[in-house]
């Protein structure tokens, strides 16, 4: 079969994280190593991965910190933290070392179980196949049906987190599905628009106008589709968010900044009922954190992180 002229041309280019040619297929330039689970010596955090649907490829990595259990063993349970990994829908992975080095401290500073999630990524499978998948291991999740979260954790305190491509699903999952849960975390979350705002760059809207319809194809308004703009004009309001607390996270010199400022702003000022926490890293760019995350200014970020958890 003939292949036509210039399908193999390259369509979309982000340096360094990956290249889409126009015949649909992708290279993916950003492949971090996959770190196998197993204890974590230096936090004294357990991980193990469990297959939540064989037929899809579903899949949880969960982390226990087995530490601050044996430091504190009259505690009560502990909160279960949901966790959904960035990488715009077509990158990255749950046991990544990007993740995996992350996670181990997180699980062990806050003192929560974290089940993050391997959902399945674009072309392969555009969305909603991600926001599927999320939602699916929220429900497996918060039932209990883990020994390690049936034993240890507190499924009346339930928790959502996810960076970039990871916020995005948190929120959609929280204005459409998921209600009760205690409270949600956005690390620099992927919104955009067909327009730009207050601050953006012109080459974030062009970026989102090219790879939103490649991620979720026939998407009603192109990149104004409430699920990449939460703040369009037929978007649902932020009251139906199904959590009581948020904590919006941004960098300064992220070119998402302007969005999840919008965002935020519009939250704080909506009907929603819960309370909305901002912090903003000066200076930093996109998931600085998951990059240097022993830098002063994710130690930081981790700080607010684990006051936000314990209700600070």
């Amino acid at each position: 079969m003939a292949t036509e002229p210039g399908a193999d041309e390259v369509a979309i280019d982000v340096p360094t994280h990956f290249r889409i040619f126009k015949s649909g297929r992708i290279e993916r330039l950003h492949r971090p190593p996959l770190l196998p689970a197993g204890l974590d010596e230096a936090t004294g955090v357990a991980s193990k991965d469990v297959v939540l649907d064989a037929g899809t490829g579903l899949s949880v990595r969960i982390y226990l910190p087995k530490k601050k259990i044996q430091e504190e063993p009259s505690k009560k349970k502990l909160p279960v933290l949901v966790y959904f990994h960035g990488g715009g829908f077509l990158n990255e992975s749950a046991v990544s070392a990007t993740y995996h080095n992350y996670l181990n401290p997180l699980a062990a500073a806050a003192g929560v179980i974290v089940v993050s999630v391997e959902y399945r990524l674009v072309p392969e499978h555009p969305l909603p196949a991600a926001y599927e998948d999320s939602w699916a291991a929220l429900q497996w999740a918060s039932s209990a049906r883990d020994a390690w979260i049936a034993e240890l954790g507190d499924v009346a305190r339930i928790f959502l987190a996810g960076d970039s491509a990871g916020g995005n699903i948190v929120h959609n999952i929280l204005m459409t599905r998921a209600s009760g849960i205690e409270g949600a975390i956005l690390f620099h979350p992927w919104f955009g628009g067909s327009k730009v705002v207050d601050g953006e760059r012109e080459s974030n809207v062009e970026l989102t106008a090219k790879l939103w319809p490649y991620v979720c194809p026939g998407a009603v308004g192109g990149a104004d589709d409430p699920r990449m703009n939460p703040l369009a004009p037929d978007a649902p309001p932020l009251e139906k968010l199904g959590c009581a607390r948020m904590l919006v996270c941004a960098a300064s010199e992220d070119q998402l900044y302007a969005r999840d400022r919008d965002y935020y702003v519009a939250l704080a000022a909506s009907a929603w009922r819960g309370t909305a926490a901002w912090l903003e890293s000066e200076g930093e760019d996109h998931i600085f954190f998951l990059e240097r995350p022993l830098c002063d200014s994710a130690k930081q970020l981790m700080d607010r992180v684990v006051a936000f958890i314990a209700g600070a």
